[in-house]
């Protein structure tokens, strides 16, 4: 089943679809038999298609247009991600606003006239004894530089270990990466461009919330299978298409909590991203705290690029807290963190996931010291006993890295590394067919990967539980594992 969003207001649809420009796809559509019978109802797309509508009211998807393929293919029946009820509000607030919408107007200015002929847009396609083209989208220049830059080393050094040793059942990889900027915009144009004019079998990114929200109309539009790298469970709520290797918001938080509540914390304050890394946060904060007796007693919120947090820190040092949650990235996460020290704000301070590298003491500086924060296990790789599972995968990557870069990997490093991993072992075992490869991908068992051991199926798509993390705290400028 192809999706694309329309825009209510000019009743275009984005494309492209089936694997083609959108146009394309509908004139080959039009000059088929099936073509004139109404595969699934009684409206048609602007392009002469036939198609149902499914209207979603409030901040959702506005209108969602359903057109079958030529072959009348069966729409799978999808339920949501188990016991995962919290993450599903959250997420219902995100499918769209600014990052969704983002990717649909970018989308709508490629339908150009020149295009409804069919001649232009869309690669010739990979045939099957031509090179597996994996395209990727990070954020490598930007706020979100110190995750892409390493996402893009690791993405380097895989494909050419995979070229190395002969390719994929025979079959070259052929990488393309494209910087979005850490932009959301930049984001929605850059996997148009892997899709329309690349061809590319799968996609990996993006590497933080808000990108990876505006690539998702567009990979589900296409039928690209798409692993991103970033964290937020609306990235993959529901959908057929996106899978993602970033440890859930959800289980981070639970550590985090499950941490407060076993040192007797009852009150705890937020200061969050902004961006879709922090949206919905507060929401599962105050979710989670009423199980453990906890109460969220204040929220701030920063920009990612800001460098000045003094006001969100005062308004901290105010709230009536027993310890403060930092939830973002680097190097902003760092700056909050020496910022609410130099105002003397007196209270423990528990970081997520997005400072799981060096830059966060860089940006820090001794006011690091103290900070506890769940990770997956590459930072504390040399701390972790002989029979961990996943210590043996993880040493090997620490050494090729550091051979081949001259420094050590970050966090992010390792989810660009499990992505592409998971879907170079879905290809050998599937081909590049989309729907044959998207379902290999959610048969993933037991991955060992970087950031966990991973198990994905058709309703849950990010395939970590909470076993994936543990507890760190950083002591003389580097992270320590922090396990009871």
């Amino acid at each position: 089943m192809v999706e694309a969003v329309r825009s209510a207001a000019a009743g275009s649809v984005i494309g492209p679809a089936s694997r083609m420009p959108l146009t394309a796809a509908c004139a080959s559509r039009r000059a088929s038999a099936d073509a004139q019978q109404p595969c699934l109802g009684s409206i048609t797309t602007p392009c002469g298609c036939p198609a149902t509508q499914r209207i979603v009211e409030g901040t959702e998807i506005v209108t969602e247009w359903s057109v079958m393929k030529s072959t009348h293919s069966a729409t799978r029946t999808r339920t949501g991600l188990k016991g995962e009820t919290i993450m599903h509000r959250a997420a219902r607030r995100l499918l769209v606003p600014a990052a969704v919408a983002a990717s649909i107007a970018l989308a709508l200015a490629g339908c150009t006239t020149s295009n409804f002929g069919g001649e232009e847009g869309g690669g010739d396609g990979a045939t099957e004894d031509g090179p597996i083209k994996i395209g990727a989208v990070l954020d490598i220049t930007g706020v979100g530089a110190n995750l892409g830059v390493p996402e893009q080393n690791t993405l380097n050094m895989l494909a050419e270990q995979v070229n190395a040793d002969g390719g994929i059942n025979g079959r070259e990889v052929e990488l393309i990466i494209k910087d979005n900027q850490s932009t959301e915009d930049g984001a929605a144009r850059a996997t148009t461009q892997l899709i329309e004019n690349d061809d590319v079998d799968l996609i990996i990114g993006a590497s933080r919330t808000g990108p990876s929200l505006a690539m998702r109309p567009l990979v589900e539009a296409a039928q690209v299978p798409t692993i991103s790298v970033a964290a937020n469970a609306a990235i993959v709520d529901g959908s057929e298409w996106v899978f993602k290797t970033a440890q859930n918001d959800l289980v981070v938080l639970e550590r985090i909590l499950d941490d407060a509540e076993a040192k007797g914390y009852t009150k705890i304050a937020l200061a969050r991203d902004a961006t879709g890394f922090g949206e919905g946060i507060a929401d599962i904060i105050t979710e989670l705290g009423e199980e453990r007796g906890i109460t969220l007693t204040a929220t701030e919120a920063f920009e990612p690029s800001a460098t000045d947090f003094t006001a969100q820190m005062t308004n901290l040092r105010s709230a009536d807290a027993d310890a403060v949650i930092i939830w973002g990235i680097t190097p902003s996460a760092g700056l909050a963190q020496a910022a609410f020290v130099q105002i003397g704000v007196n209270k423990p301070v528990y970081q997520s996931h997005g400072v799981a590298n060096d830059a966060f003491f860089e940006a820090a500086g001794p006011a690091a010291e103290g900070v506890i924060a769940p990770m997956g296990r590459l930072l504390v790789a040399d701390q972790l006993p002989a029979d961990d599972p996943q210590k043996e995968v993880i040493d090997q990557f620490i050494a090729d890295y550091t051979e081949e870069f001259g420094s050590s990997p970050s966090s992010f490093a390792g989810h660009a590394y499990d992505a592409f991993k998971i879907g170079v072992a879905a290809i050998e075992e599937a081909g590049t067919d989309p729907e044959a490869l998207r379902d290999a991908i959610e048969a993933t068992s037991d991955f060992v990967g970087i950031s966990g051991v991973f198990t994905m199926t058709p309703d849950n798509h990010s395939g970590l539980t909470a076993d994936a993390l543990i507890m760190a705290i950083a002591e003389g400028g580097r992270w320590t594992l922090n396990e009871e």
